[in-house]
């Protein structure tokens, strides 16, 4: 969950020092936590002389990695580590309220918070003063959040050119130097039997769901059926819960159709316009924000604080949530003669997200990190009204890298299959 209701939004700072960061490296923590909670047991860097290269030449350097793991902020550890430096990196500020170890650890590695509900003006500022000082690079996800599609990028956010742009004229200002911008691309890679995992995890979640399993074991077209059936499962339980019933017909429809309800409902509660339903990202968004802000509001007589009580806002932004949750089932990701073992793989972790709150990370990953070549970014956006060109030509980069990455998976329904690229 995104908006955090026990306690309104507070920026935090990232950790300045060198000796946390030292300490994490030389004892090797990201090895033992990525293990020990992502399953991720091996890399393999590519091209970590590109980002070596502008780190000698003193450049601002902004590292912009395609998001589809809570694993990706740490894998590029082993990133920094090739290279001899330190990151700081921007992050939901959720995640500095998970527990008191884990937003100790993440301030340490350089984090520090953004307000995603709201226009977080402190925490742009220090993304610019990094780039701007050169203090050490800057990791932004310029998609924003992270959902297990690592073959498909959902739209890039603005706000990433924003900053850069600013940072390149600051910096042009101050010194006359530059800012430039790594596309990063990050693809994992199933290291075990897919087919066999896949069996054992359908088998728990077809339990979870009270039925008796009819058919196991690793046939690829089993296990598919098998997969939408939990899927559409998932979909009607959820119909049930916030539409009254469950509709029949293709799954596609019928997601849409409750996301609609989902939005519009809470739209409707606070009084937001209802946008095309292609912004289900920016509905969200919003949703989410009129709900902290409302939550927080003062009494408009006194000023002062009101206790509310949390359960009617808490649905709200649970419902928000699960309509973004719902998109992130993207429809193309199981086409057949394009399905490979990761996709499966990435599938039933969005189900086991959906039914247990989170995912069973036991199969072992691979992550291959690939840095493109760099992106000098320049001090002004370009003609209003038209795309932005740096986004553009970063979104055009990151596509290439995570479409040719992407080919290196094993296909799923023919597992004696090798690609060209393995």
């Amino acid at each position: 969950m995104t908006v955090i209701l026990d306690r309104p939004y507070s920026f935090v700072p990232p950790h300045r020092g060198n000796l946390w960061p030292s300490a994490i490296q030389s004892f090797r923590l990201i090895e033992w936590h990525l293990r020990k909670r992502e399953a991720v047991v091996d890399y393999e860097l590519r091209h970590a002389d590109r980002f070596a290269d502008s780190l000698a030449a003193g450049l601002g350097i902004l590292l912009a990695p395609n998001h589809c793991r809570y694993a990706d902020p740490i894998v590029l550890g082993w990133l920094a580590r090739e290279v001899g430096t330190h990151l700081f990196a921007m992050a939901s500020w959720h995640l500095f309220n998970t527990n008191s170890f884990e937003a100790f650890a993440l301030r340490r590695m350089g984090a520090f918070s953004v307000n995603r509900e709201g226009n977080d003006r402190q925490a742009i500022e220090t993304a610019i003063d990094i780039l701007v000082t050169a203090e050490r690079p800057l990791v932004l996800f310029p998609e924003g959040t992270t959902n297990r599609t690592n073959d498909l990028m959902k739209p890039l956010l603005e706000g990433v050119s924003f900053i850069a742009r600013t940072a390149a004229k600051k910096r042009q200002k101050a010194n006359g130097g530059k800012v430039v911008m790594h596309p990063v691309g990050l693809k994992y890679l199933c290291v075990g039997d897919a087919w066999k995992w896949a069996d054992d995890k359908l088998r728990e979640l077809e339990l979870e769901l009270s039925w008796q399993p009819r058919q196991t074991g690793t046939d690829p077209q089993m296990i598919l059926q098998r997969l939408y059936r939990v899927s559409e499962a998932y979909l009607a339980l959820k119909e049930i819960e916030h539409v009254g019933k469950a509709s029949a017909g293709d799954l596609r429809p019928r997601r849409d159709q409750l996301i609609q309800f989902l939005l519009a409902r809470s739209e409707g509660r606070y009084g937001l316009a209802t946008l095309p339903e292609a912004c289900v990202r920016e509905r969200v968004r919003k949703v989410r924000s009129a709900v902290a802000a409302a939550y927080f509001a003062p009494d408009p007589e006194t000023g002062k604080p009101v206790d509310r009580n949390p359960d009617e806002y808490l649905a709200d932004s649970s419902a928000a949530d699960l309509a973004q949750f719902l998109l992130s089932f993207p429809d193309q990701y199981l086409t057949p003669g394009q399905i490979t073992d990761t996709r499966i793989f990435e599938t039933i972790q969005r189900i086991q997200e959906a039914i247990y709150g989170e995912a069973k990370e036991t199969m072992p990953m691979k992550v291959v990190i690939e840095v493109d070549e760099a992106i000098e970014v320049p001090t002004q956006r370009g003609p209003r009204g038209e795309p932005d060109p740096l986004l553009c030509r970063l979104g055009d980069r990151l596509g290439t890298m995570i479409e040719s990455l992407s080919r290196e998976a094993r296909d799923f329904e023919h597992p004696d299959t090798v690609t060209p690229n393995q």
